[in-house]
């Protein structure tokens, strides 16, 4: 397994931008709890937490496409670079406004500000893989689902570190680290010109119009809502169970813990190629996911309550792999990052709401009414993915119509190259109830035949 990573690791630069990804991706694991541990400590109310860390959630969800847009046309360094300076200081002001116990209008204020200048690093680093690999689907995979990994190491690596800055040293503290790891990693990574991807050609007709108007993006970034509002939902409940538990301080372990299964599943799910078809590896992940958060709830201690984060946590990675190589195969190469950025958007729309909602029904009823919070998540990822199985199946269609094609053939397989996903029995038997016997033996030995040519994600 690891000789596979290796050997993308292996290509010019690649381990240089990959890593200090890492760091530059650190905030996204760490901006929200902090905000969630600063707020309600320095201002005793996990709703205004939750609300003031949903507005910067909102603020990356409307900025983030846009500026992925820019990065399209003008180049990542040349967007990125003051849009991460502009990002530092504004959640440098949101700590100075909460210290001072500034009214609340001014922590909304620099949290929005914050948010839309963040941008997603996740979106550029794999923007350049795509750049160093595009003609190699297989390693394109692999790199997608090391980033996907890598992605969960740092929600292992940031709620930890940010719960015990907070609770250990000062309620403000859980900001300081992902505030140097965005100026530092960030611009160490733009620094790495020889990666980047190049922009679109001057004499080339621009493409107008978002990315979602392309058919499937939309119904892709919805379920990426609700997922979203799962993690929003979760993450405040979480901090306010280890609370009432009395071990406040272990909540950045428990939801570690949540992201360690996903980087676990990750990692085994790049490994290794897939020949059922990429939309139904994808719902069948989401409804794991769905039906495996409604256990939350149930818990009674803070170590069931990880052991079941643990398991859960195996369908995130996944998911999240076949939800970015679904819109990779969807979108035009020119357009990539946009649309990669928006399924972020997508997570990032539905974590603010979940964390929003849950931090008002966690002042009312304590962190059970939290929790149901996301079980309700869980039900409309559910259904969601239902309502996008016959989009995404049309696409699927689509798809082997061109390949009959041989002049189409390399261009089709492109794009759709990378998913995975480990499934549940459950989940694999709603899946199935939506997909005809018929159709599923045609496609298995469509794949087959293709060599599993699919995009990465």
């Amino acid at each position: 397994m690891l000789q596979t990573y290796r050997d993308v690791l292996a290509r010019p630069g690649a381990f240089a931008f990959s890593a200090t990804g890492i760091v530059a991706r650190l905030p996204m694991s760490m901006v929200g709890i902090g905000i969630v541990l600063m707020v309600s400590a320095l201002y005793g109310s996990y709703g205004l937490a939750g609300r003031v860390s949903a507005a910067v959630v909102i603020a990356q969800a409307v900025g983030g496409p846009q500026l992925a847009r820019l990065v399209d046309r003008h180049g990542q360094a040349r967007v990125m670079r003051p849009a991460i300076l502009v990002s530092a200081t504004s959640i440098v002001a949101l700590v100075v406004a909460a210290s001072m116990r500034a009214p609340s209008v001014w922590l909304y204020v620099t949290a929005v500000l914050a948010g839309a200048t963040i941008g997603s690093f996740g979106s550029l680093v794999r923007a350049r893989w795509n750049h160093l690999l595009g003609d190699d689907p297989r390693r394109v995979h692999t790199a997608y689902s090391l980033e996907s990994a890598l992605d969960e190491l740092v929600f292992v690596i940031g709620p930890v570190a940010a719960t015990a800055l907070a609770t250990s040293v000062s309620p403000v503290a859980g900001l300081v680290v992902p505030v140097v790891a965005m100026v530092v990693g960030g611009l160490a990574f733009l620094s790495l010109r020889d990666t980047e991807p190049p922009t679109a050609p001057a004499h080339e007709p621009r493409v107008r119009g978002s990315v979602l108007q392309r058919p499937g993006v939309v119904v892709i970034v919805l379920v990426f809502v609700a997922i979203g509002a799962i993690f929003g939902a979760t993450d405040v409940a979480t901090v306010a169970f280890a609370e009432e538990s009395g071990r406040k301080s272990l909540a950045g372990v428990i939801l570690a813990v949540f992201a360690l299964g996903s980087l676990i599943s990750g990692l085994l799910y790049g490994a290794r190629h897939w020949v059922s078809p990429l939309y139904r590896r994808f719902a069948i992940g989401v409804v794991a996911l769905a039906v495996g958060v409604c256990a939350f709830f149930l818990a009674e201690s803070l170590w069931v309550l990880a052991a079941v984060m643990f398991v859960t946590g195996f369908a995130i990675a996944p998911s999240i792999i076949n939800g970015n190589a679904l819109v990779a195969a969807l979108v035009p190469p020119g357009r990539l990052t946009e649309g990669l950025t928006w399924v972020g958007t997508g997570l990032s729309i539905g974590v603010s709401v979940g964390s929003s909602v849950a931090g008002s029904r966690i002042d009312a009823g304590g962190s059970h009414a939290g929790f149901m919070v996301v079980v309700v998540s869980g039900a409309a990822a559910l259904v969601a993915t239902l309502v996008a199985l016959p989009s995404l199946r049309r696409h699927a269609a689509r798809t082997r119509q061109h390949d009959a094609d041989p002049a189409d053939a390399a261009h089709a397989r492109q794009p759709a190259a990378a998913e995975n996903e480990p499934a549940s029995a459950t989940a694999g038997a709603t899946i199935a109830a939506c997909d005809l016997a018929a159709e599923h033996r045609e496609d298995a030995e469509h794949d087959r035949g293709a060599g599993d040519g699919r995009a990465p994600a």
